[in-house]
């Protein structure tokens, strides 16, 4: 049996679907499905049970995907071992990043990450909403603040500093707010994210944390 034959028979049965596994094996179903079918014929056996709308695992499969499990596991770390002696770094790395910090920041960084490491490559999911890790093939994670699920580790890389600036125009049309309480009546600009709008800002004022509603669109 190929071992990128068990890739595919494993990631079948993480999703229980085999275009599911072929999407995040970037293959096509038809190829994924082949392979599935190569192991099954060498076992002599179906690993999975399949009407038409599921996938469940056979008796054998139950039996034979965790034993799978452990020996992709352990051939991994061996290789990955060895290729610490060498100090090669290969594989795929996945980053999910908020899109205004992977389009104008993590972007550019990657030409020159690349040529460095020529046996790596990268895929960048850009998205502004929250990375599910149970749900989407991400290793990584950069986003603003604190990560909301107690069940990730987040550590800080950097301080993010925030500016409240308005137009030339603006200040000249209706002057500069000079306190707080005045920006609750200046105009705005928020963003949108699955329907809520984001019209509230924060700030420190006098040691105390401040949240200013304002007017805007």
């Amino acid at each position: 049996m190929l071992l990128e034959d068990l890739n595919v028979v494993l990631k079948v049965a993480e999703f229980r679907n085999i275009t599911a596994a072929a999407t995040h094996l970037n293959m096509r179903t038809a190829t994924a499905s082949a392979a599935l079918k190569r192991v099954e014929q060498h076992l002599g056996t179906e690993l999975f049970i399949r009407t038409t709308r599921s996938m469940r695992l056979s008796t054998a499969g139950e039996q034979f995907i965790p034993i799978c499990e452990q020996a992709m596991g352990l051939l991994g770390n061996a290789k990955s071992n060895l290729k610490g002696n060498t100090g090669v770094i290969e594989g795929e790395l996945r980053l999910g990043l908020s899109s205004d910090l992977g389009r104008n920041i993590v972007a550019p960084w990657m030409d020159e990450f690349m040529d460095s490491h020529e046996n790596v490559s990268v895929k960048l999911h850009l998205s502004d909403s929250n990375i599910d890790f149970y749900r989407d093939p991400i290793d990584l994670a950069l986003r603003y603040g604190s990560p909301d699920d107690a069940n990730l580790y987040g550590f800080k890389i950097c301080d993010v500093p925030r500016l409240l600036v308005a137009s030339p125009d603006y200040i000249k049309r209706f002057g500069s707010p000079q306190s707080v309480d005045d920006l609750r009546a200046c105009n705005g600009l928020f963003y949108q994210l699955h329907d809520k709008v984001y019209s509230e800002w924060e700030f420190t004022y006098q040691n105390t944390p401040v949240k200013v509603k304002t007017e805007g669109e």
